[in-house]
């Protein structure tokens, strides 16, 4: 498969004479539960023990894996994402059945994930192909609330990488913390959670040139809200263009109607999202975004009937306890990059 793919990356560059070009897929998927059946004292999983609240077995466990399968596949279309950022993902163990023993070991992938002090234990997750993105760093980050008595959230995922034009891409994966108990009640919890992770993007861009930053994940806001559109300062990619500024590829789509990744209480929102440094929008670098953008991937297998609200909404696993075989509350998202070679990559990177 490597060789393959390094041979059509030469092939584009000989016959062209100047430039190859390269299709790099991302997508992030939260992926609404996906626990084991075993046990964690330490954590609040009992409902998702085979005699807890939700009666999740092996066999439910295993359809949901091969669910997610499907549908990291059917986002690929032709080629898998090189890049798979998961949120809501229990344990180590559950990524290595994910992606050693499920239909997605075909696609080769490894993984990273945090190792959360969420009092649920759920953690955020990042799967990557080695023969399009060679991780060279890697870290997670704890959220420390300045009141003492905040629950606890889940960590960020940073992986630096280089892809076969040798640039590096900084990669993070979040999960803000949620809104229950109220939008307004908790809103200072991811205010505090959008500094840190600022904090973090800032520091980058003091150290790297050209720092090609790519935010992924489920901010539980939206991209108008005041801790993605003031605190992390991500701005509309309709704004002027500069490269060491971030820009939320969704938030120029938040007066579509209908458009979002998430439905709650029959109105569609956009929670999940793509944030990027500038540089990423220019034409002229090495690593760019396609004109397609980014994109909600709402195939109609992940879709329902929304009987209370009318349309349609996501297909989940479990509502409540009982079980329906679907797919999450989420809808998944994808961005595609062009990485450009002015010179031929190095197969022995990869």
């Amino acid at each position: 498969m490597r060789h393959f793919v390094i041979f059509n990356f030469l092939l584009i560059i000989h016959t062209t004479g100047v430039v190859g070009q390269h299709d790099f897929r991302i997508m992030f998927y939260n992926v609404e539960n996906l626990f084991d059946t075993h046990d964690n004292p330490q954590k609040e999983d009992d409902d998702f023990l085979p005699d807890g609240f939700m009666r999740w077995s092996s066999w439910k466990y295993w359809e949901k894996l091969r669910n997610i399968t499907r549908v990291i596949t059917a986002v690929g279309g032709m080629q898998s994402p090189a890049l798979v950022g998961l949120c809501e993902v229990e344990n180590d163990s559950v990524l290595y059945d994910l992606t050693k023993r499920s239909p997605l070991r075909a696609q080769q992938y490894e993984y990273f994930i945090t190792n959360s002090p969420d009092e649920r234990g759920i953690n955020v997750a990042l799967l990557y192909q080695r023969h399009q993105f060679k991780p060279v760093q890697t870290c997670q980050y704890e959220i420390k609330f300045s009141h003492r008595n905040t629950r606890p959230t889940r960590n960020f995922l940073h992986v630096a990488g280089e892809v076969l034009n040798n640039d590096t891409l900084d990669v993070f994966v979040c999960h803000f913390p949620s809104r229950s108990g109220g939008q307004r009640e908790t809103e200072p919890v991811r205010l505090e959670t959008a500094a840190f992770l600022r904090s973090k993007a800032d520091s980058l861009l003091l150290v790297r040139e050209n720092a090609h930053i790519i935010i992924m994940g489920d901010f539980n806001d939206h991209p108008n809200n005041k801790s993605l559109s003031e605190i992390l300062d991500a701005k509309s990619i309709e704004s002027p263009i500069f490269k060491n500024q971030l820009y939320n590829l969704f938030r120029h789509h938040l007066k579509k109607s209908g458009f979002g990744t998430y439905k709650y209480q029959g109105k569609w929102e956009i929670l999940d999202q793509f944030i990027v440094t500038g540089n990423l929008l220019m034409k002229e670098h090495n690593i760019h975004l396609k004109e397609s953008g980014a994109e909600i991937f709402n195939a109609g297998f992940l879709l329902e009937n929304d009987k209370r609200y009318y349309g349609k909404k996501p297909y989940r696993t479990n509502v409540g306890p009982r079980y329906l075989g679907g797919f999450s509350d989420h809808l998944p998202i994808y961005m595609d990059l062009n990485i450009i070679f002015k010179d031929e990559p190095d197969a022995t990177l990869f």
